[in-house]
């Protein structure tokens, strides 16, 4: 006899393993749902759909309304609110007659929980957020965006040519960074935080991707990354409208504010899109070692090491339809890829995963990402 149990507290599920059922008990994971999932169950096409609605079966790039779950920061705060936070506190109440609370007691006795479960998620993605427009947007090149939006067929604009975008990204950063003390309502210690970011990884609502370097191999760090993509889009969006009404951007016009927010926005998509491609590699290839691999100038955004075979393949994720020699130009760097050869074995493939058609680059292998997606098992 087999008995499937389903419940809204999930978080239940792994503590009743640790103790009734620690013997017989088998744990189909469903809190993290795929793009090739997305895509067939839902029917809705489009990785830029599934990075501003993905993480639940919603139907939010269909009916654009208040009502799907990441369509705005309000129905976003209450998924994060009752999906997530009231899960942890009810499955921590009913587990070892409330003796797992640990640190976060005092937090539940007050009724402030929820509150800082919310405030965990929203640091990670302001965090997210903060990585995006101090480290991305420096390496980003100015001068070819310029040329692409002045080329653009539907909208041609030389906003980036009238306005130092540089200058105006590090202004955004300063409001950024003092946002969690400007708006802090419950005093977090590390040691709540970090039993909060347990409880999270136990629902599969977080992940980590390490990140390794080379030549120093003893440097070591990693990267959060939230495996709902709608709930991290849309707290990063929100973010950004508020910190764009600060009084830095009066000065730019109406057309100059939305350039800027979407300009920001595509780095945030980018680089959500490098996550995802990361999660679900990993997800798919339990044996193998997959992580971001950076030197110290550059990086391979994906490095997928097999250890049975002793073998790599490197990888650029972009979100770009285009595919330009620039996008390409670690993965044909000798020195890099000796490096990466002596430490992980042959290269055996190079591939840039991109919006655009599947073809083959001067000896790169450029696939279209939502079919890579498919084909991840």
């Amino acid at each position: 006899m087999k008995i499937v149990l389903s419940g809204k507290d999930s978080l239940g599920f792994p503590f009743t393993e640790d103790e009734q059922l620690y013997d017989r008990c088998i744990l189909l994971h469903t809190t993290f749902i795929s793009y090739r999932e997305f895509e067939s169950v839902l029917g809705i096409h489009g990785i830029d759909e599934y990075i501003r609605y993905g993480g639940t079966m919603s139907l939010g790039g269909v009916h654009y309304n208040e009502t799907s779950t990441f369509a705005s920061k309000e129905s976003t705060d209450e998924y994060v609110d009752t999906a997530i936070a009231r899960n942890i506190q009810h499955s921590l109440r009913c587990y070892q007659y409330e003796g797992h609370f640990r640190h976060l007691r005092d937090l539940y006795e007050k009724g402030e929980l929820t509150s800082a479960i919310n405030r965990v998620v929203e640091d990670i993605n302001h965090r997210f957020t903060l990585e995006v427009l101090a480290q991305d947007w420096k390496s980003h090149d100015l001068g070819i965006s310029a040329s692409n939006l002045r080329q653009d067929r539907k909208n041609p604009t030389d906003i980036l040519d009238r306005i130092d975008l540089a200058l105006v990204t590090d202004s955004l950063r300063k409001p950024l960074e003092i946002r969690n003390k400007a708006e802090q309502t419950v005093k977090l210690d590390d040691v709540h935080a970090a039993e909060i970011k347990e409880h999270l990884d136990l629902l599969d609502l977080t992940r980590e991707i390490d990140v390794l370097h080379l030549p120093d191999v003893s440097t070591k760090s990693s990267r959060t990354v939230i495996a709902q993509p709608g709930l991290r889009y849309a707290q990063a969006d929100a973010l950004i409208r508020s910190l764009l009404l600060d009084e830095t951007f009066s000065a730019l016009s109406l057309a100059e504010r939305t350039a800027v927010r979407q300009r920001i926005l595509t780095e945030i998509k980018g680089r959500m899109l490098e996550d995802i491609v990361l999660l679900e590699t990993k997800l798919a290839n339990p044996k193998k070692q997959v992580f971001v691999l950076q030197f110290p100038v550059g990086e391979f955004d994906m490095v997928v090491f097999d250890p049975e075979a002793g073998s790599c393949r490197i990888f650029e994720i972009k979100h770009s339809e285009e595919a330009v020699p620039q996008q390409y130009r670690h993965l044909i760097n000798e020195q890099k890829c000796a490096q990466t050869e002596h430490r992980y074995g042959p290269i055996t493939g190079k591939f840039v995963l991109y919006r655009g058609e599947s073809q083959v680059v001067e000896g790169i292998q450029y696939q279209n990402v939502e079919e890579y997606l498919r084909s991840l098992a």
